[in-house]
C-alpha cells in the first residue's frame, strides 16, 4: 500500500521547513556579521554539516524506533520550539561576542557563532530524512532505495515550494519571528496528524494548533517579541525602525543627531552626513568641463543628489536605487532629503539594478557616479570589472566620464590596500584611456571615454568651483589644493601602478573581491590574513594536481582497501558525496552568472533558486522511474554529465553576455530558470539510482540515513571551497574544471566496478 497524500505532504514540509529556515537564518547571521560570499559560505557550512550529522545519527534512532511516526512528531515538535530560540540566540550572539558597539566581528566569531548556533535545529532537520523513512513505508520489507528515493522526492519538491514562497511573500511582508511562527505552527499540526489516530481528533488538534497560532498573532505576540529581539541586538545607539526587505534586513539607528540606515548590519549612509554627499558627486562633477546629465547609482539619500544639483549646467540626474524599502524609509523619516529628490524635475528616481538599468536604456549620460560600497561581495564587484566599465563606456558622451571612490589611506598603505587598487586601477585603463585618482582616507578614481577631459590639476578644478558659483564646506578651494598635492598625487600614483601580474577584475574572475575580503581580514589575527594569502599564492596547475591526487587516492584506495562486496555501495556512497559537491556549485555558480549578467532581480533570483529544487525534484521523480533498471551505467553517465554541466553552464553564460541588452534580458527570463532545472534535475535523479546500488534490496535500516549524509557532507565541502577558495581566486572558468574533476573521478570508479560485476 502506497503512502498516502498526507503522509507525502509531511515529508513535504520538511522541504519547506529547511529551505525557509535556512534562508531566515542566514539573513539573521548576515547582520551580525560581514555579509560576504565567504561568510555565507561558512555559515552554510554550518548548516550542511549538522544536518548531515543530524542525518546520521536520526538513522540510527529510527532504526531502534518502535512507533517511528511518534519519533518523527517529537522532532518536529521540537523544530517548532527551536527555530525561534535559534533566532534569539544568533541576535544575542552580538552582544556577547561584541565589546565595543561597533566593532567588526572576524571570520573566527563568525564560524563559531553559526557553528553552535545553527546546531540543535539542523541537527533535528537532519534527523527528519531517516526517520521519515522509516514512516513512509506501510511494511517493512519495502526496499530502502524506493523509500529513500520517495522521501528526497517529496523534501525537493517542498524546497522548491519554500524556497518560491520565502523570497516571493515571507520575507516581504513577515519578520523572521513571525516567520518561523509560521513554521512552528505547520510542524506542530504535522505532529498532529502523525500522532492522532482518530480523524476527527487529529483535525481537531490541528484546528487548535491554527487557532492558537492566530490569536497570538491577533495580539501581536511575534511582532512584540520582534522588537524587544531587536532593541536588544542594537544595544547602544537608538533603534528608530527596522524593515524586513527582500534583499536584506534594513535599520534605521540614531545616534547624538544623526542618523544612520544599516543593511545586514554594514552601514548604507548617514544622515546628515555633508562630506560625504560633497565628496561623493563634486569631484567627479567638476572633472567635466560642462556636465548636462548624471547617472548617479547608489547612496543618493544622504544628501548626495541635492549636492550634484548645485551644478548650473545640469539638466537631467537619473538616480537609481537598488532596494524599494530604502526610499520607503527616506519618505518616511528623511523627509527633507527625500523631498530634495522628489519635487525636482531633473530629477528621475529608479528602482531596479543599476547595471541593468544602465545596459537597457537608451540615455546616455555625461558623468556616470558608482556611489555603492566596495567589492566587499560578488554582487558590488559587478560595479568594479572590465565588464561593467565597458557597459559604462557605452552610454557615456564623447567627452564623458565614470567616476567611483574607495577606501585608501592618508598616510601607510598595506601590501593588501595596494594590491586592491592596483586591480581596480588596471581594469580601469584597459577600457579607458585616461584616468585619474584623487589622493585621501578615500581615493576618486575618474575615467573619460577620450583623453583630454579631465582636469589638469586643483587649479583648473578650483576655477570650474568658482565658475559654478557652488559653496561648499568640505570640497572646497581649502581642501582641494591639499588633496591634490603633487606629491601626494604621485605617491599614490607609485602605490597603485599596475604590475605586469596584476589581474584585472573580471565578472567571471572576481578578484577584486577577493583582494577585498584579504584586505578586510587584515583587520584582525595575522592568521587570517596569512591563511588567505596562502591559498591566493596556490596556483591552478598546483591546485588542479593535488585535487588529481586525492580523487586518485580515493578511487585507487576504495579498491584497495575496501571488500569486493562493499565496493558496489563505496562507489555510490563516493558519488554522491561528489554530486553534493557539484550541486552546490552549480548553484553558486548559477546565481554568481546570474549576479554578473543582471543584478538582483529578485523575482528572477528567486525563482532561479526555486527553479533548481523543482529540477531536483523532477530528477528524483525520473530517477524513482527508471530506478528498478537503472545500474551502474546510469550512475557513471549521471557523473559525466554533472562534470560537463559547469562546463556548459559558463558557456551558456558568455553567450548571454554577448547578447543586446533587451534580447539579454528577455533570454534570461527563460534560460536561467530552465539552466536551473537541469541543473537540480542532474542531482535528484542521480540520488535514487545511487540508493538504489548503496542499500540492494536490503529493507530499511540504520544506514538509511547515510548516504543522504553523504550528499550533504559533499555539499558542505563545497560550500566552502567554492566560496573561500575557487570561485573568488580562479574565477569561474577555473572553478568548473576543478568541479568537473571532482565528478569524474567517481564516475570512472563506477564504470570499473561495474564491468568487473558484469563480468563476475
Amino acid at each position: 500500500m502506497k503512502a498516502g497524500f498526507g503522509v507525502r505532504a509531511v515529508f513535504a514540509l520538511i522541504g519547506v521547513t529547511a529551505a525557509v529556515a535556512q534562508i531566515v537564518l542566514l539573513r539573521e547571521l548576515m547582520v551580525v556579521f560581514y555579509g560576504n560570499e565567504i561568510s555565507i559560505g561558512l555559515m552554510l557550512a554550518s548548516w550542511l554539516f549538522w544536518t548531515g550529522a543530524g542525518s546520521g545519527l536520526g538513522g540510527r534512532l529510527a532504526a531502534r524506533a518502535r512507533k517511528p511516526g511518534h519519533l518523527m512528531a517529537a522532532i518536529e515538535v521540537s523544530i517548532a520550539a527551536i527555530l525561534p530560540c535559534t533566532i534569539l540566540a544568533v541576535r544575542a550572539a552580538k552582544g556577547l561576542l561584541q565589546t565595543v558597539p561597533g566593532e567588526v566581528l572576524g571570520p573566527g566569531a563568525m564560524l563559531l557563532t553559526s557553528f553552535v548556533t545553527l546546531c540543535p535545529l539542523s541537527l533535528l532537520s537532519g534527523a527528519l530524512f531517516p526517520v521519515g523513512s522509516r514512516v513512509y513505508p506501510t511494511t517493512a520489507s519495502t526496499p530502502a532505495d524506493e523509500i529513500t528515493g520517495a522521501v528526497y522526492l517529496w523534501e525537493a519538491v517542498g524546497s522548491s515550494v519554500g524556497g518560491a514562497v520565502a523570497g516571493l511573500v515571507l520575507i516581504r511582508y513577515l519578520s523572521s519571528v513571525e516567520i518561523a511562527g509560521v513554521l512552528a505552527a505547520l510542524n506542530l499540526m504535522a505532529a498532529s496528524g502523525l500522532t492522532v489516530a482518530s480523524r476527527p481528533l487529529r483535525y481537531a488538534a490541528m484546528g487548535g494548533v491554527a487557532g492558537i497560532a492566530a490569536v497570538a498573532g491577533f495580539f501581536g505576540w511575534p511582532q512584540h517579541l520582534e522588537a524587544i529581539s531587536q532593541a536588544g541586538f542594537w544595544r547602544g545607539p537608538h533603534l528608530v525602525a527596522t524593515r524586513n526587505s527582500v534583499y536584506g534586513s534594513l535599520a534605521v539607528v540614531g545616534t547624538e543627531g544623526s542618523w544612520s540606515v544599516y543593511e545586514n548590519g554594514v552601514v548604507l549612509f548617514n544622515v546628515p552626513d555633508a562630506a560625504a554627499a560633497e565628496e561623493a558627486v563634486h569631484y567627479a562633477l567638476l572633472e567635466h568641463p560642462s556636465p548636462r546629465s548624471l547617472l548617479l547609482i547608489g547612496g543618493g539619500l544622504n544628501g548626495s543628489v541635492a549636492q550634484a544639483l548645485r551644478h548650473p549646467t545640469l539638466e537631467r540626474v537619473d538616480y537609481v536605487e537598488l532596494d524599494p524599502a530604502i526610499p520607503d524609509l527616506a519618505r518616511e523619516y528623511f523627509p527633507n532629503q527625500w523631498s530634495a529628490l522628489r519635487t525636482d524635475p531633473r530629477v528621475r528616481v529608479h528602482i531596479t539594478d543599476g547595471r541593468l538599468f544602465l545596459r537597457t536604456t537608451s540615455s546616455t549620460f555625461d558623468v556616470v557616479i558608482v556611489n555603492l560600497p566596495e567589492p566587499q561581495n560578488a554582487q558590488l564587484n559587478r560595479f568594479y570589472t572590465v565588464e561593467f566599465f565597458r557597459e559604462a563606456a557605452r552610454k557615456l558622451t564623447p567627452a564623458g566620464l565614470v567616476s567611483f571612490q574607495l577606501r585608501s589611506s592618508e598616510n601607510y598603505m598595506s601590501a593588501e590596500l595596494s594590491q586592491f587598487l592596483r586591480s581596480i586601477d588596471k581594469s580601469l585603463r584597459a577600457v579607458f584611456p585616461e584616468v585619474t585618482a584623487i589622493p585621501g582616507e578615500t581615493v576618486h578614481f575618474c575615467a573619460a571615454r577620450q583623453a583630454g577631459v579631465l582636469a589638469s590639476g586643483a587649479d583648473e578644478l578650483l576655477e570650474r568651483l568658482r565658475a559654478r558659483h557652488i559653496e561648499t564646506s568640505y570640497v572646497s578651494e581649502f581642501f582641494i589644493p591639499f588633496r591634490m598635492a603633487p606629491d601626494r598625487v604621485a605617491e599614490l600614483e607609485a602605490q597603485i601602478r599596475p604590475l605586469d601580474s596584476t589581474p584585472l577584475n573580471r565578472d567571471f574572475a572576481p578578484i577584486a573581491y577577493y583582494f577585498d575580503v584579504a584586505l578586510w581580514s587584515s583587520q584582525f589575527k595575522t592568521g587570517y590574513s596569512r591563511l588567505f594569502h596562502t591559498l591566493a599564492g596556490i596556483d591552478f596547475p598546483t591546485a588542479a594536481a593535488a585535487l588529481g591526487v586525492v580523487l586518485a587516492a580515493l578511487v585507487v584506495g576504495g579498491r584497495l582497501v575496501v571488500d569486493g562486496r562493499s565496493r558496489l555501495p563505496f562507489a555510490a556512497g563516493f558519488s554522491t558525496a561528489a554530486m553534493g559537491f557539484t550541486m552546490i556549485g552549480l548553484e553558486m555558480l548559477l546565481l554568481l552568472g546570474f549576479q554578473a549578467l543582471y543584478g538582483y532581480v529578485y523575482q528572477q533570483l528567486a525563482l532561479v533558486i526555486a527553479a533548481f529544487m523543482a529540477g531536483m525534484a523532477l530528477g528524483s521523480w525520473l530517477g524513482l522511474r527508471r530506478v528498478a533498471s537503472a545500474g551502474m551505467r546510469a550512475l557513471a553517465t549521471t557523473q559525466v554529465l554533472a562534470a560537463a554541466a559547469p562546463l556548459v553552464l559558463l558557456g551558456l553564460f558568455e553567450a548571454i553576455g554577448r547578447a543586446n541588452g533587451t534580447l539579454n534580458l528577455g533570454a534570461s527570463r527563460i534560460a536561467f530558470p530552465a539552466l536551473a532545472v537541469a541543473s537540480g534535475a542532474l542531482g535528484g535523479y542521480q540520488f535514487p539510482v545511487a540508493s538504489r546500488i548503496f542499500f540492494g534490496e536490503s529493507p530499511v535500516s540504520r544506514r538509511a540515513g547515510a548516504l543522504y549524509a553523504l550528499d550533504l557532507a559533499g555539499s558542505c565541502l563545497g560550500a566552502v571551497l567554492f566560496s573561500a577558495w575557487f570561485v573568488p581566486i580562479f574565477g569561474f572558468l577555473k572553478t568548473a574544471i576543478l568541479s568537473a574533476m571532482v565528478s569524474l573521478a567517481p564516475a570512472a570508479m563506477v564504470m570499473i566496478e561495474g564491468s568487473e560485476s558484469i563480468g563476475k
